[in-house]
């Protein structure tokens, strides 16, 4: 793939154009087994010469560290990205997950914070990561718009807000994109969200476009995830919830023989095909996964292909939660 091959969409109603695909950077420093700094930075580095725009890291990844990565790769290559950060997220130094914070003064300290650690003067897409149910949404956003009005943010975003919030917030200042959890195998967006976005002119930035890599069929047993993967914690990916999800894999996985590509590519492709205004950032430390998500983009798939898939991975087929149950208590407020 070369950079002229690139797909490129807007977000909503915005000024805001990105890669049709972009780059989650959270794995690249926890979560997803030990972290390779080099390796991350060399996948950054491709991914920006073959046209991916949209870098989506949190201040909460790698409890800061990831944007201090994303920063140091970017570094030379600004004016070649769009980055997209998120607060609210709070943990301890050691990692413990200590709440959600949305008070204006914390969006303040947050998010000059974020700015120090990548190095950049604005941080083009400024995400609330979770809804803090202890502030009003107006108060949040409202502090957020002030950061535009510093020139430290360009747009605003929302990350796991139910519908009634994304409107409260989009009054108060327009949300520019909603970033929430999107693949075959979760699909609750459909219920209300994505209508929600649309009638109000907000794109949609899908996080986890591949099931956690379910969807990539490399994981067929426990023993495939790395030492120290949140995975095998996830009830997804645990006891007789693995066994019947990894039977919806094995079909998604005949389509992508029949199509002559690969199962993460089929997976990518048909999110790409649920709107114009939607945008996955699937997420790797890898140069050769990268290249193999951006081969999605020369996917086509027809109307039979996605009703064919649609009764192949029907609504609501994946057995378990998406995440543990505390977790579960904090997405789509």
């Amino acid at each position: 793939m070369t950079f002229q091959e690139m797909t490129y969409r807007r977000l909503g109603n915005s000024s805001l154009v990105v890669s049709s695909l972009g780059l989650g950077c959270m794995g690249m420093s926890e979560f997803y087994g030990p972290p390779d700094d080099p390796q991350s930075i060399a996948t950054l580095h491709r991914a920006i010469d073959l046209g991916v725009t949209l870098i989506d890291t949190a201040d909460m990844y790698g409890i800061g560290r990831n944007e201090e990565l994303v920063g140091k790769a970017i570094a030379g290559r600004r004016n070649r990205v769009i980055v997209a950060t998120k607060f609210g997220n709070v943990r301890s130094p050691e990692g413990a997950f200590l709440g959600v914070n949305g008070r204006p003064e914390y969006v303040q300290t947050a998010c000059e914070a974020s700015l120090r650690r990548l190095k950049i003067a604005t941080i083009d897409l400024y995400y609330q990561h979770r809804v803090d149910s202890d502030v009003p949404i107006e108060e949040t956003v409202g502090a957020m718009a002030r950061l535009i009005e510093q020139g430290k943010v360009r747009y605003l975003g929302l990350s796991e807000a139910g519908p009634q919030t994304i409107r409260r917030a989009h009054a108060v200042y327009p949300i520019t994109a909603l970033q929430t959890e999107y693949s075959l195998w979760t699909r609750d967006p459909e219920d209300e969200i994505l209508a929600t976005c649309r009638e109000l002119g907000i794109g949609f930035v899908a996080y986890s476009p591949l099931g956690r890599g379910i969807l990539t069929g490399r994981f067929r047993k426990a023993a495939d995830f790395p030492s120290g993967d949140f995975r095998q914690n996830h009830p997804r990916f645990s006891g007789d919830n693995f066994e019947r999800n990894l039977q919806l894999v094995d079909r998604i996985e005949q389509v992508a023989r029949e199509k002559k590509c690969k199962p993460s590519q089929v997976a990518l492709a048909w999110v790409l095909a649920q709107g114009e205004d939607i945008v996955p950032i699937p997420g790797t430390k890898r140069v050769d996964r990268l290249e193999e998500n951006l081969g999605a983009l020369e996917i086509s798939l027809s109307r039979a292909d996605l009703t064919r898939i649609a009764g192949l991975f029907p609504r609501g087929a994946a057995a378990g939660l998406r995440y543990p149950e505390a977790a579960m208590r904090r997405v789509n407020q």
